[in-house]
C-alpha cells in the first residue's frame, strides 16, 4: 500500500473474500494454497466506510508496469500468471494455486510447477518488470525468453523447447531453453523479469570488482 484517502479503513484476514460463508479450515487450506505461490498468508482488504468515493494507491515491489486486467472479460472469468505477479484485486477475486502438469516446463522455463490463478469477475493488477507486450494467439504458437511470461489466459497451453541447435544453446546467448506458448487467447510478456533486473545491476554492486579498484576510490566509496 503506498497511500490511502480519508474513510479508507483496511483489516487483516486469512481468506481472500471470494467465498464469504467459507470455514475456517476452508480459509487456512485457501491461505496455505496462496503461501505456495508466493504470497502472504494473511491478506489486507481495504474498505472505503464513507459516503464519499475515495481512493487507495498500490505500488509494486520493484519497478516495472502494473497492468490492469478485468476478469470478467477473460474466458472463465480465469487468469494464469506467474509467481509474485499479483498485486491486487478487487473484493470477491479467489487466488489460488495453478500446478503447472508440464515437467519440463516446471523444471527449465523459469516460472517453475507452481503458478498462480486468478478467478472472478471483477478487476484485478498485476505487476511486471519492464515493459509489457500483450499478445494475441488465434491457435498459434509463440516462442518467449524462459521467465518473461507474465500471464496468459486458461485456452494457452504453456511449454518449453531447446533454443535451436547445440551451437545456438552453448553459444547463442540467448539460454538453452525458450518458453513455447500455444492456442489461442491473449498472453503479456516482460521485458525485465527480477531475475534479469539482478543480473544487470550485479555488476555495479559495492562490493565487485575490488581487486580492480585503486585504495583511493574504495575509500571514497566508504
Amino acid at each position: 500500500m503506498l497511500y490511502l484517502e480519508q474513510g479508507i479503513e483496511f483489516e487483516t484476514k486469512m481468506g481472500d473474500g471470494s467465498q464469504p460463508t467459507q470455514g475456517f479450515l476452508g480459509k487456512l487450506m485457501q491461505a496455505g494454497s496462496r503461501l505456495i505461490t508466493g504470497e502472504s498468508l494473511f491478506m489486507t482488504h481495504f474498505t472505503n466506510r464513507s459516503y464519499t468515493r475515495s481512493k487507495v494507491a498500490f505500488s509494486a515491489p520493484y519497478p516495472g508496469t502494473v497492468i490492469p486486467i478485468d476478469l470478467a472479460q477473460l474466458p472463465q472469468n480465469t487468469l494464469i500468471t506467474q509467481r509474485d505477479s499479483f498485486l491486487c484485486a478487487a473484493l470477491g477475486i479467489g487466488v489460488s494455486m495453478h500446478f503447472n502438469r508440464n515437467l519440463g516446463s516446471g523444471i527449465f522455463g523459469g516460472e517453475g510447477f507452481i503458478l498462480q490463478k486468478l478467478q472472478g469477475d471483477g478487476l484485478t493488477f498485476v505487476h511486471a518488470g519492464g515493459t509489457v507486450i500483450e499478445k494475441t494467439l488465434r491457435n498459434e504458437t509463440l516462442r518467449v525468453d524462459t521467465g518473461c511470461v507474465v500471464a496468459f489466459e486458461p485456452g494457452i497451453s504453456f511449454d518449453i523447447q531447446r533454443a535451436g541447435g547445440l551451437r545456438s544453446m552453448v553459444f547463442g546467448g540467448e539460454g538453452i531453453f525458450l518458453a513455447t506458448l500455444h492456442g489461442t487467447g491473449r498472453v503479456w510478456i516482460q521485458s525485465m523479469p527480477i531475475s534479469k533486473l539482478v543480473r544487470a545491476l550485479a555488476p555495479y554492486g559495492k562490493n565487485n570488482s575490488k581487486e580492480g579498484g585503486s585504495l583511493l576510490g574504495g575509500l571514497l566509496e566508504d
